[in-house]
């Protein structure tokens, strides 16, 4: 099989596997990371109501897009705009992605900013 497609099954399957566990509440809202090669985007959604809360981008910061200051940028953003939704804890999706790099970075940052995961 061809390692590409090897890779995009095996971070499929994990999804699903995290999706099984994380729903997002009115009470504790889903935290989800997306990473493309060149920005992240992170929204918080309450999956009972269907609807987006707070999100942020590095497209739209023009941040350094590809790289942990970035998605820390992001993470401080989300967390103002979050607070300000009144969101207080999340339940943190990380779309089947390692916990490591620009999403530990956009993790803490949002931990920073005084959201509780």
């Amino acid at each position: 099989m061809d390692s590409n497609k090897l890779k995009t099954r095996q971070k499929r399957r994990r999804k699903i596997g995290i999706r099984k566990r994380i729903i997002g509440t009115s009470d504790r809202p889903r935290l989800t990371v997306y990473r493309s090669l060149r920005h992240v985007y992170a929204q918080i959604i309450d999956d009972l109501a269907g609807r987006t809360l707070a999100h942020a981008d590095s497209r739209s910061l023009g941040a350094e897009a590809g790289n942990n200051a970035g998605a820390a940028q992001v993470g401080k953003q989300l967390a103002e705009r979050a607070a300000a939704a009144g969101v207080q804890q999340v339940a943190f999706d990380r779309n089947g992605r390692k916990y490591h790099g620009r999403i530990k970075a956009l993790a803490e940052a949002v931990r920073k900013g005084g959201l509780k995961f």
